[in-house]
């Protein structure tokens, strides 16, 4: 919907009292087909993909606090596919199939920007490894390649390439159709797209149980009273094992917490999307000029949205380290978002031992930029009760039998194997 200039100043006067509201506030109905837990991306993507892709309507998104609150609007919004375990790869490669058709598909700009990334290369040894994660991305149709030293200077002369550097830079993997989207956009339009399919989101509805009859899950109690549903799924991303634990299941899933960073507006300078093969370091630049950037997890399990200052300083080292110009830069702010962790650091979505319950958690540092694929998948099993081709190997059973999708470098730590 577009506004004039009138109308927004209006607006503004009124005390933005008129405008008219993008979903529907509704109070929950006694019953739904399907429940969904978790009003992020992945909880409204798969509210979206039930009603577009297998025509299920009836169908509740709870979330307990506002749409757009948790990790979704908590990120740094790189988008990209470089994985190089079997299972992985081909998932990613989908998800970037979704979000390149994704304004389009729910009428809405999500700003999609694929201004390619850059992941530098520090040692010969990482050189070689990263020209064989390369091989086998291209051999799965993904746009990536290889860039020795003088390449990725004539891409990014910002970095330190100067004899002093501390760690030179000696070649990187450039991902051609990786970028960005603005991640509150894609909050606003999956909840729009699905509202528009009749799908109930309910903010301020925190659930605090299970409904059971006999092992099956028939329902969730909440704030506002009790919700019947013939399937419940999770999508609460760090939160994962605290309504696992309320229905009887044990996860497998730690939750830490992983900062990010905003600076104030500078001059056009990063044009991609340039991580640090180094250290815990990657960053992009905003259309408002702000270097947006993050680092590794803070190392200690909690719930909270914020961390701690030792994790600031070393984020900051790592910054300096590889762009020497941005060392006077003042950052404005700083949050964390809660990562829901796995040992093998790969997603989980699948039907649980619990009849009636389905899980998508799990994600670690992959959650953003799987937003489309994870909700088109998760769709795919609450419609039909078995995996997706594309998740199959994402079960809950991977952890019984040893069958783990070992890639825990997939997000800040890929680049340092």
């Amino acid at each position: 919907m577009r506004y004039s200039g009138f109308t927004l100043i209006s607006q503004a006067l009124k005390g933005h009292t008129g405008w008219r509201p993008v979903w529907r506030d509704v109070s929950p109905k006694s019953a739904y087909d399907v429940v969904i837990i978790g009003g992020g991306g992945h909880g409204l993507a798969t509210a979206f993909y039930l009603a577009e892709n297998h025509g299920i309507r009836n169908v509740a998104v709870l979330e307990k606090g506002y749409v757009g609150g948790g990790n979704v609007g908590r990120n740094t919004t790189i988008i990209r596919s470089n994985y190089l375990l079997d299972g992985n790869t081909q998932f990613y490669k989908f998800s970037m199939k979704l979000w390149e058709g994704l304004s389009q598909a729910l009428n809405f700009n999500v700003m999609f920007s694929q201004r390619g990334m850059l992941i530098t290369a520090h040692s010969a040894d990482q050189f070689d490894a990263f020209s064989q994660r390369t091989n086998i991305m291209r051999l799965n149709g993904i746009d990536a390649q290889v860039l020795d030293g003088d390449e990725v200077r004539r891409l990014v002369p910002y970095l330190d390439f100067s004899e002093t550097a501390r760690f030179p830079v000696c070649g990187a993997i450039s991902l051609g159709q990786a970028g960005t989207a603005r991640h509150d956009a894609v909050a606003w339009g999956y909840a729009r797209a699905a509202d528009a399919h009749g799908v109930d989101i309910i903010q301020g509805c925190e659930v605090t149980g299970f409904v059971r009859d006999g092992e099956r899950i028939v329902g969730v109690e909440t704030t506002r009273g009790r919700i019947g549903a013939g399937k419940v799924g999770l999508a609460v991303a760090g939160h994962t094992s605290m309504l696992g634990r309320k229905a009887g299941l044990e996860l497998p899933i730690e939750s830490h917490i992983l900062q990010a960073f905003v600076t104030e507006p500078i001059k056009p300078l990063v044009h991609q999307v340039v991580a640090y093969g180094r250290d815990h370091f990657y960053v992009s630049q905003s259309d408002k000029g702000g270097l947006v950037f993050g680092g590794g997890l803070d190392g200690y399990n909690s719930y909270a949205q914020r961390g701690n200052l030792g994790t600031v300083r070393e984020v900051a080292e790592a910054a300096i380290a590889l762009m020497p110009c941005i060392s006077r830069l003042r950052i404005l702010r700083h949050w964390g978002g809660v990562m829901d962790m796995t040992p093998d650091a790969s997603p989980i979505i699948c039907p649980t031992p619990i009849d009636g319950l389905y899980i998508n958690g799990g994600w670690c540092y992959g959650g953003f930029k799987a937003t489309p694929a994870s909700g088109w998948c998760f769709a795919h099993t609450l419609a039909t009760g078995a995996p997706h081709p594309l998740t199959a190997a994402y079960s809950l059973d991977r952890f019984r039998t040893g069958r783990t999708i070992d890639e825990a470098g997939t997000g800040p730590f890929a680049w340092l194997q």
